[in-house]
């Protein structure tokens, strides 16, 4: 079992980092937040008092950080992990951010023969939680061949998308298709029950049609439909419509970097950037069919 270190214990990283220690890794975790570092200790984790500390005499870390502006600090700033870890330590970082920022981290570590791989995940908390993420990996194919070990002990799929960066392209693409069919399917949803349609037995004809997609697999945006699904707990928990707004506003620099034409996706930020201004950025992304009802 390796030794990691845990940077980052939010609704993601906490599940993840306990995740690691179930598969009987030797974990040591930092967090801002007190209670976040208790939560991991209290199931077996150790703690340092800074990233730096955490990141001392192990073999991987494992960063979960919410934008690029923490990750360049963490790694590359006075007192950056790229200047601290020992020589052999593999560097991953789960954050969703800017390919940019990816880039320029890979670029430093290579200087200093650190290896890093971008790693973003997909999935939502259950499947943090369920240990059945998606791993979406940016970065040489031989860091890759060593972090997938780390990787399966948090998710089902671990996909090999390209070099640096191309992790973080990966999931703003996938989360921008994301956010476009769970718009389509409220639309089609509201459409059915504002002209009195059961919304079950049209999710179940819908399913077995040629709308079927996962949103209405999975994710079932209309309460009562789907049990488990945050619609039908008030859309909470899930992935917050504040973090699908930044995903798409990362897709969006994305599309601009590359000169590439997105108007679904960026319609679609459009509704979610109105959703969150009503007051509803913490609510569950699939609360977007609240946007739309009359």
């Amino acid at each position: 079992m390796s030794k990691i270190a845990f940077i980052g214990l939010g609704n993601m990283g906490g599940p993840m980092a306990a995740n690691l220690l179930k598969a009987g890794h030797q974990v040591t975790v930092f967090d801002l937040v007190p209670a976040a570092v208790k939560q991991l200790t209290d199931a077996g984790a150790a703690s340092a008092p800074s990233a730096k500390e955490a990141a001392a005499n192990v073999d991987v870390v494992i960063t979960m950080l919410p934008a690029g502006k923490h990750v360049e600090m963490v790694y590359l700033g006075e007192e950056g992990l790229l200047n601290t870890v020992a020589p052999g330590t593999i560097l991953l970082d789960s954050s969703t951010i800017d390919a940019t920022t990816a880039r320029k981290v890979a670029s430093a570590a290579n200087e200093k023969g650190v290896a890093v791989m971008d790693t973003p995940v997909s999935g939502g908390v259950a499947a943090a939680a369920a240990g059945t993420l998606s791993f979406m990996c940016g970065g040489s194919e031989e860091v890759f061949s060593q972090a997938k070990i780390i990787l399966e002990a948090m998710g089902k799929n671990i996909f090999y998308a390209g070099d640096h960066g191309a992790g973080q392209v990966a999931k703003v693409c996938n989360n921008m298709l994301l956010s476009v069919l769970m718009v389509g399917t409220s639309e089609a949803l509201r459409l059915g029950v504002d002209n009195g349609l059961d919304p079950t037995k049209l999710s179940d004809i819908m399913l077995a049609s040629s709308g079927r997609n996962w949103t209405l697999e999975v994710y079932n945006p209309y309460p009562g439909v789907m049990e488990n699904a945050p619609a039908s707990n008030d859309y909470q928990p899930g992935f917050m419509v504040d973090l699908m707004c930044k995903d798409l506003g990362l897709a969006m620099d994305t599309a601009v970097e590359s000169k590439s034409a997105t108007p679904m996706g960026s319609m679609a930020r459009s509704l979610y950037a109105a959703h969150a201004s009503k007051g509803n950025g913490q609510k569950d992304f699939s609360s977007i069919i609240e946007l739309l009802g009359k």
